[in-house]
């Protein structure tokens, strides 16, 4: 039987292991983002050594594709049951191209693969990101060198319980002019209170002594680093790309077996797919599974 149920902070240490068994780098796979957003990453079990994920979506149970050390048929086969009692269609999300096929190895014919462009997670190279080296990142240096000639006095400082306010009234200001964002608020604001037990990192920009944004994540996997929120005004010219910069060359430092910054999905919206694609990512692509009947 699977015993699902609504994470909790309690269960962070043996969802943490399931996660670091696979080794995936998709933002799905950490703890901090299951957590915070679990009104919609649903309800969670452990199974035969694999991490059941279940979701409710368009009226439906769907599932992600399972982490862990265990087998995969077999957890597979049991949340395939799962939907069966549910009297519902077979459906598997977070397929990476390696995951979808695996799943056809072990079911041959059985489902049909569609791609979730909106879903996909942008990742880059950390060094590409500290360096912001060659033509094709001149236009993000130029935009650095206006903010420190604007600004010649900045500085960054990592967040710490004694600045974590800094981050807080700096973020309400940025939801003032962004209403629409009001889920990304409580996540935000639920990342706040528990900043130490979900492990996150972050640091503040300072535009001399006045703090102009704000980046914090936490760790995927052993080479992969999620880039969870990422805060600054568009009329601060160059604030957006140093802090992009300094977290990356901030997490660098700190962890030196860190390649890639994954800076998840684009949601669909265009503003926020073209200043991802402005970094020439390389594409986490991701696929829908759908058992046919």
């Amino acid at each position: 039987m699977l015993n699902f149920k609504k994470p909790e902070l309690s269960d962070r240490e043996w969802l943490q292991r399931l996660y670091a068994c696979s080794g995936y780098r998709g933002a799905e796979y950490t703890f901090a983002n299951l957590y915070l957003w679990s009104y919609f990453y649903g309800e969670v079990a452990e199974y035969e050594g694999n991490l059941c994920q279940r979701l409710t979506f368009k009226g439906m149970h769907q599932y992600i594709y399972p982490a862990g050390c265990g087998c995969k048929k077999t957890v597979i086969d049991r949340l395939w049951q799962d939907s069966r009692e549910a009297g519902k269609p077979f459906v598997i999300r977070s397929l990476t191209r390696d995951t979808m096929a695996q799943l056809e190895m072990l079911y041959p014919g059985r489902f049909t693969y569609e791609e979730n462009r909106n879903a996909f997670d942008y990742l880059y190279p950390i060094d590409t990101l500290c360096e912001l080296a060659g033509k094709k990142y001149q236009a993000k240096r130029n935009h650095i060198n206006r903010f420190v000639e604007a600004h010649p006095n900045w500085r960054i400082e990592p967040i710490t319980a004694q600045n974590r306010e800094v981050c807080r009234e700096l973020a309400e200001k940025w939801y003032e002019s962004h209403p629409d964002s009001e889920a990304d608020r409580r996540a935000l604001e639920k990342a706040m209170a528990h900043f130490d037990e979900l492990e996150f990192e972050g640091i503040i920009l300072y535009g001399e002594d006045e703090p102009v944004g704000f980046s914090m994540g936490n760790r995927i996997s052993h080479d992969t680093f999620d880039v969870n929120f990422e805060k600054s005004f568009a009329h601060i010219q160059g604030a957006y790309a140093l802090i992009n910069r300094e977290f990356a060359r901030y997490i660098r430092e700190k962890y030196p077996e860190i390649q890639f910054l994954n800076r998840e999905d684009d949601m669909g919206l265009e503003n926020l797919r073209k200043a991802k694609e402005s970094y020439h990512p390389i594409l986490l692509e991701k696929f829908i599974a759908k058992e046919i009947l």
